[in-house]
């Protein structure tokens, strides 16, 4: 029997590792990975709470049953991404519709805007920011789950490679497209860059 101090202690390749013998180690990942995956979620398919719970047990349940098929030469942290993006992507295809985004309040948004950019004095300004997050709500999803992924989730190339099963190069220009196209966007709308 594992308490909860040691299992923080552990690495998710030691703890999948002790979750393919009792499945009662695996709750240790989930609870390790609840968060962030919440908002990784949230971000790309832009759902409400309550349908990103569901995603995120659908998400775990998938992980659970593939554990076996999960090699520990890669992190998992890029596995299980990869597995919450192809579960977002195929739960677009079900729905075949865009979903809207709930929260107005979240300012993680502003960071891929403000990566290539000096927008300090504009970001102050409510109906600018607006305009932003609006920009970067409309960019399609290949776009918008790159930037999400370097600059919201802080992931390296690597791991994104690992994540969206893309070359660097092609994920190196995803992220360029899509700060192109945000930029296109907001000067279209009449923000200035300085």
């Amino acid at each position: 029997m594992h308490n909860l101090e040691e299992l923080e202690k552990k690495t998710d390749q030691e703890l999948v590792e002790l979750a393919k013998d009792d499945q009662e180690m695996f709750g240790a990942l989930m609870a390790r990975y609840q968060g962030p995956l919440f908002h990784y979620v949230k971000r790309i398919s832009q759902l409400g709470n309550d349908d990103i719970e569901d995603l995120l047990q659908e998400i775990f349940v998938k992980a659970y049953l593939n554990l076996n098929s999960y090699d520990p030469t890669l992190k998992f942290s890029s596995w299980i991404y990869r597995i919450s993006h192809n579960h977002v992507v195929d739960n677009f295809r079900r729905i075949a519709a865009r979903p809207k985004m709930v929260s107005s309040e979240d300012d993680s948004w502003m960071r891929i805007a403000k990566v290539d950019t000096d927008l300090e004095n504009e970001l102050a300004d409510k109906e600018c920011a607006k305009k932003i997050k609006e920009a970067i709500e409309n960019l399609p999803l290949k776009y918008k789950e790159a930037l999400v992924l370097r600059f919201v989730e802080d992931k390296d190339y690597e791991e994104i490679m690992d994540i969206l099963q893309k070359p660097k190069g092609t994920v190196a220009t995803l992220i360029a497209r899509g700060k192109r196209l945000i930029e296109k966007d907001i000067k279209k709308k009449g923000i200035k860059f300085f």
